[in-house]
């Protein structure tokens, strides 16, 4: 007869848990970030064969990357307060409103920093609004934020007459021009890519990004937990808000002017980017890095549809049926 000490002799090895190995496990990536990625190669394959001498020359590189830098820091912004639970509709009205602002005579005769500072203090401003009439009004996000996208127009093409106001401070239009450029790469995609690891170690080090989570996952559990819900939701409207500042300035180097109708559309491209890169619009979860991926496809596809002259509209569709799928996908993904 074995002894108790001879039948447990060998010792239990802890199995593997059952829905995903360790090795997974430990990746920085997701499913959806690979597929990301695998559509910009895909994207990238097609520009190689249909332009090949045009889409992969360094100067058409360089212009992607400027283009996403302006709407991908936005889209920073805004994938924090959709992971929160709440929704952004006047960031590019924001945008506009800012870089009008900032580029008015009185506030150009304080030069580059009071340009600056004067832009992010009117995003922040706005950010600060719809912050106090989400978490305090209460009001619906949605109607908040469409009330901010209609008066921040209006202010803005109030201030600039209609007018595009041309920027003449030497130091601004000097970071636009190729002499500002880093070992080849412009100051605003460097600001971009400074944004994101920002955002990214915001997100997933600190408690900050834990209470986002949370909030945006279960307001009623949080509130219980001890988190303050309605200050997070503020903060999460003054981070879009400074976003939205720092993008206009952006853009006000990119273009070297401020104009009313700056940042159009802003706000459908950005929530556009950050729910293909997996973000839910019912809030919960997110990612930095695939609402940045999320913009690069958005970009790319845009500049194939113009190196190979194709219409506007049939861009538009093609946009539209990406966001069609990520849903999809998401509806898949979410259902037990």
């Amino acid at each position: 007869m074995n002894s108790p000490a001879t039948a447990t002799s060998e010792p239990d090895t802890p199995a593997p848990p059952a829905d995903r190995p360790p090795a997974v496990r430990r990746l920085p990536l997701d499913v959806r970030h690979l597929s990301l990625i695998g559509v910009l190669v895909a994207l990238a394959v097609v520009g190689a064969i249909t332009k090949p001498d045009e889409f992969l020359a360094a100067e058409n590189l360089r212009l992607v990357l400027t283009q996403a830098s302006v709407i991908g820091v936005v889209t920073v912004g805004v994938t924090f307060v959709i992971i929160g639970g709440g929704i952004d509709l006047s960031v590019g009205a924001i945008v506009a409103l800012a870089s009008v602002w900032a580029t008015t005579l009185a506030t150009q005769d304080f030069g580059l920093g009071g340009m600056l500072l004067c832009s992010v203090l009117v995003g922040v401003g706005c950010g600060l609004v719809n912050g106090l009439l989400v978490a305090y009004g209460p009001m619906v996000p949605f109607i908040a934020t469409l009330a901010m996208l209609a008066s921040a127009r209006g202010l803005a093409l109030q201030i600039s007459d209609g007018r595009t106001q041309v920027v003449t401070v030497d130091a601004v239009l000097d970071l636009g021009v190729k002499d500002s450029y880093v070992l080849g790469v412009p100051p605003i995609v460097m600001v971009f890519a400074l944004v994101c690891v920002l955002g990214w170690l915001l997100l997933n080090r600190t408690t900050f990004g834990r209470r986002t989570v949370a909030v945006g996952g279960n307001p009623e559990a949080s509130r219980l937990a001890g988190i303050a819900v309605r200050r997070q939701r503020l903060l999460l409207y003054l981070l879009s808000g400074l976003c939205c500042g720092i993008a206009a300035f952006m853009l006000v180097i990119l273009t070297g002017s401020g104009q009313n109708t700056n940042g159009n559309l802003y706000e459908l491209d950005a929530i556009a980017a950050a729910i293909i890169g997996g973000t839910l619009l019912s809030g919960g979860r997110g990612t930095i890095l695939g609402s940045v991926l999320g913009v690069l496809v958005f970009t790319t596809i845009t500049n194939l549809f113009a190196l190979n002259n194709l219409q506007t509209d049939i861009q538009q569709i093609a946009k539209g049926a990406i966001i069609v799928a990520a849903v999809l996908v998401q509806k898949g993904r979410s259902t037990p």
